[in-house]
């Protein structure tokens, strides 16, 4: 599988602003939290799983989301092409992240919120990766 872009949608009227997805289907999620970056200087990254599936939505501000899918996790290949996708808070567009990949995430916006959805519970299994920023020569 590839990662792919849901797109969702908003609809705007006298009473407000309503975002939403209708294309997501929800079932998998185990777990959700929200990553909020320092700075948008700061890029966090590269971590990912061999078997965990994970979302990503901008619920604030705009992202920038790297992912490269991994050959090898004890020892990937420095060389290697990535994909990037910009996300936003305009809709509400989710990135579907299948397992084997790695994700590096920078705000392009000051106070940008990023909403992450997966499908294990916390400890249930052991597949995190993380890999210096500058390991990958992409």
């Amino acid at each position: 599988m590839k990662p792919q872009l849901i797109s969702g949608g908003n609809h705007s009227d006298s009473r407000g602003t309503l975002r939403f997805n209708n294309d997501f289907n929800a079932t998998d999620i185990k777990r959700i939290y929200t990553i909020e970056n320092n700075s948008t200087e700061f890029i966090r990254g590269w971590q990912g799983h061999a078997i965990e599936r994970r979302w990503f939505s901008a619920i604030n501000g705009k992202f920038e989301i790297k992912l490269i899918r991994i050959d090898n996790w004890k020892n990937p290949a420095k060389k290697t092409s990535y994909s990037s996708f910009i996300i936003d808070d305009v809709k509400l567009d989710i990135l579907a992240v299948p397992k084997g990949y790695i994700s590096s995430i920078q705000a392009l916006e000051e106070n940008a919120k990023l909403l992450v959805m997966s499908d294990y519970m916390l400890g249930e299994i052991d597949d995190e990766y993380r890999f210096e920023l500058d390991y990958f020569e992409i």
